[in-house]
Parts: structure tokens; C-alpha cells; sequence
């Protein structure tokens, strides 16, 4: 291993020593690479580590050894790092969430008992609920996270999150279900029984007030029952709702536990957004100030020949070129040179213009904040030796 930057040890010891690993940013920078590489390398250093996805794409899958990712935990083959010299002191498995299966092993664990939970899962308006939650990517991975982090069969943790619109969604999304079920809420729906002993509780139908007969007549008695006896078996759910999502906005929190990685690329918006989600971190005291920066242009270590012209090549190099390409057939050498040395000027003046964004974003989150990068590839990565080699990058483990 070469020598490590302060940016490159950082990430190292959160792989060491945490047990969640949080990557949030925009969509389209890499974000879920990212996350997979972490996780490959937390393996390597003797980790029992998982890395979470939303992303559907088959090639991720792939790259880890596997068919296909679905919303069961599938351990990548240790065949996958051996064949590239690579032998593991931990494991690693994968998941791809699925919302819809997420929701309904939710209720699976939080219903008392089997009665309550048929009832539950039975029940139209719970249909209704589900799909629409289902759609919450970030309410859904929260409730995955609870169950990956309380279960013990892992002591890592990489989550990568939905790309958010609004990069808050995720921060808040633990509570949502049981903000929204609120006892006060659940109350309104179902009045006390004035005797207290037949069922304990009144459906909506039978309370004779204008506002339930209305519903009545809009939406009919029937499914006005099916409301009640979604509230009424719901408010045994409750508490456990309300549990998770103490554990999991505890887990967010807690510095010792958790950190959260912003992944983004060097262009202004990605930039902007990093920003935002670095500054609404802070102002919740959650463990952030880590940053990778993916798709970096490489600064190359020559100059202008010819500062005034611009010209990378001098005279001498022009003419040794020029004659090379001559004799390899080439007939417009002069033009093709040219042509050669104006590419070469636009990369120069991109990778300036990236490390430069990359400056402004280590001025705005302070001198406590962590910066890696990862330059930008010429192919895209779609197997295990790509993964690794973007693990180079981001540890230090070798010079390109």
C-alpha cells in the first residue's frame, strides 16, 4: 500500500471502526459504485459487511459475482476477490431493496400476534398504504436499516441511498409512518365504546356524527368498516413503529456508529447539492464531513511548451511526432497534431476547472472535513477488478 493522504487514512478508519456507512447524494455520480467498492474493501480488512442498494441495474449485480440482486441477502462468491489475487479477512453480501417486500416483513415483526398481523396485511386500506409507501424508497430503506442493524449478522452496514430531490427525505423519513399513525389520529377514527365491554371500540359507521355519515354516503359503510379495522389492528402496531424509528434516527445520530458519505461529482450542480446536504447534516449534529468526488479530470504534470501559444509540444517533439506519424501513414500529420494538442488543452482546462470546485467545496465544509476523489474513467465499471481498482483510489492502494 502506498503512503495514505489524511482524505484516504479517514475513510479507512470508518470502514474499521463504524457500523454504518451512509452514501447520499444526487443521481448520476456514482453513488452506488461507490457503496459497493466501500463495502468490497471493508471485506478485505476483515469486515462482516452488506452493502444495501436501490439501483435495479442488472450490470451492479454482475460486477459483484451475482445474477441478480433482489431483497434477500446474497453473499458475493469469495471466488469473485480471489481471482483477482485478492483474499478477504471478512464478507461481504448484497441486497437490493424491494419496497414492497420491505414494508410487508415490516408488519411481519411488528404485529403482536398472528391475528393482528393477518387482519393487517388482509385488509384493503393497509393495500392502499402499502403501495403508496412502497413508492418511499427512503422511508423503506430506513425500515430495512433497522432490521440489517439490529439483527447481528453484520457489523457494517453500507447503505446507498434513493437520489434525492430533496436531500432531507431520507434524514426524515424514519418516523414518517408513525407520525402519520398517530394515536391522536387513530383516536379520531375510533371512538371509545360507552360501556367498554363488548369490542372496547366503535366503528366508524355507528357513530352517527354528520362528518362519518358523509363518508358513509361518498365512500360507503363497507369501506368505512374496512378503515376502522384497519386503525383498530393498526393501534396494536404502533408502538413498534414507533420503536424502530427511535433505534434508527438514534443510529443516524450517533458519532461513534454512523457516517454519512456525500458522494458527488466536480460540476457546479452535484457540487451545490454536496453543499446543501454537508450544511443540513450539520445543523442536525449528525456525523457527516466525509466527501468522494467521482469522475475527477486527472491534472496532468507537464506544461506548455509555449506558454504564449499554448503548445504542449516544443519544435523538437513536433518533428519527432510529426515523423513517426508519417511513417505509420498518417497524411495530414500538422493537422492531426493540432487537432491532438487542442484535446489535450480542453482536459487541462477541465481537470482546472474540476480541481478548483474540489478547493471551493474543502473552503465551504472546513478544515475537519475529508475530501477523496476518484478520477474520471475512460470505461465505465462493470466487474470486480473494476470495483477494486476504484478502491485503489479511494485507499491508496495504488499510484493511477
Amino acid at each position: 500500500m502506498l503512503e495514505q493522504s489524511p482524505a484516504q487514512l479517514e475513510l479507512s478508519r470508518v470502514i474499521e471502526e463504524r457500523s454504518l456507512v451512509v452514501c447520499v447524494g444526487s443521481g448520476g455520480v456514482g453513488k452506488t459504485t461507490t457503496a459497493a467498492a466501500i463495502g468490497i474493501q471493508a471485506a478485505i480488512e476483515g469486515r462482516k459487511a452488506i452493502v444495501v442498494t436501490i439501483d435495479p441495474a442488472r450490470r451492479l449485480a454482475n460486477s459483484l459475482g451475482l445474477e441478480a440482486l433482489g431483497n434477500d441477502e446474497r453473499p458475493i462468491p469469495l471466488a469473485k476477490f480471489t481471482d483477482c489475487g485478492v483474499e478477504p479477512k471478512g464478507s461481504l453480501h448484497a441486497m437490493m431493496l424491494d419496497t414492497r417486500k420491505t414494508f410487508d416483513e415490516v408488519i411481519w415483526r411488528v404485529s403482536p400476534d398472528d391475528e393482528t398481523r393477518s387482519r393487517v396485511l388482509g385488509n384493503r386500506v393497509y393495500r392502499h398504504i402499502s403501495d403508496t409507501l412502497s413508492a418511499s424508497h427512503d422511508y423503506m430503506a430506513s425500515e430495512k436499516l433497522y432490521d440489517l442493524h439490529t439483527s447481528g449478522r453484520y457489523d457494517l452496514v453500507v447503505l446507498d441511498t434513493p437520489p434525492m430531490k430533496n436531500a432531507l427525505d431520507f434524514l426524515e423519513a424514519s418516523g414518517r409512518l408513525s407520525r402519520f399513525l398517530d394515536e391522536k389520529i387513530v383516536g379520531w377514527f375510533l371512538r371509545p365504546h360507552q360501556d367498554g365491554r363488548k369490542r372496547g371500540l366503535q366503528l366508524l359507521s355507528g357513530t352517527g356524527t354528520l362528518v362519518y355519515r358523509l363518508l358513509g354516503n361518498v365512500f360507503g359503510n363497507q369501506f368505512l368498516d374496512e378503515i376502522s379495522e384497519f386503525f383498530l389492528a393498526f393501534r396494536d402496531l404502533l408502538a413498534g413503529f414507533r420503536e424502530r424509528a427511535e433505534v434508527v434516527s438514534g443510529l443516524l445520530r450517533n458519532r461513534q456508529q454512523t457516517r454519512f458519505v456525500v458522494v458527488c461529482a466536480p460540476q457546479s450542480t452535484s457540487m451545490e447539492e454536496a453543499r446543501y446536504f454537508h450544511a443540513q447534516l450539520m445543523e442536525r449534529s449528525m456525523p457527516g464531513g466525509l466527501f468522494i468526488v467521482n469522475q475527477v479530470g486527472r491534472y496532468p504534470d507537464s506544461q506548455p511548451a509555449d506558454e504564449s501559444s499554448g503548445r504542449y509540444l516544443g519544435d523538437e517533439e513536433r518533428h519527432w511526432l510529426a515523423d513517426r506519424l508519417a511513417n505509420a501513414g498518417h497524411a495530414s500529420v500538422p493537422a492531426f497534431i493540432q487537432r491532438l494538442e487542442t484535446h489535450f488543452s480542453r482536459t487541462v482546462a477541465r481537470s482546472v476547472d474540476d480541481q478548483r470546485a474540489i478547493d471551493n467545496l474543502k473552503s465551504f465544509a472546513g478544515r475537519q472535513a475529508s475530501v477523496c476523489t476518484v478520477p474520471r474513467l475512460v470505461d465505465d465499471v462493470y466487474d470486480f477488478e473494476g470495483l477494486l481498482a476504484i478502491d485503489g483510489h479511494l485507499f491508496g492502494l495504488e499510484s493511477s
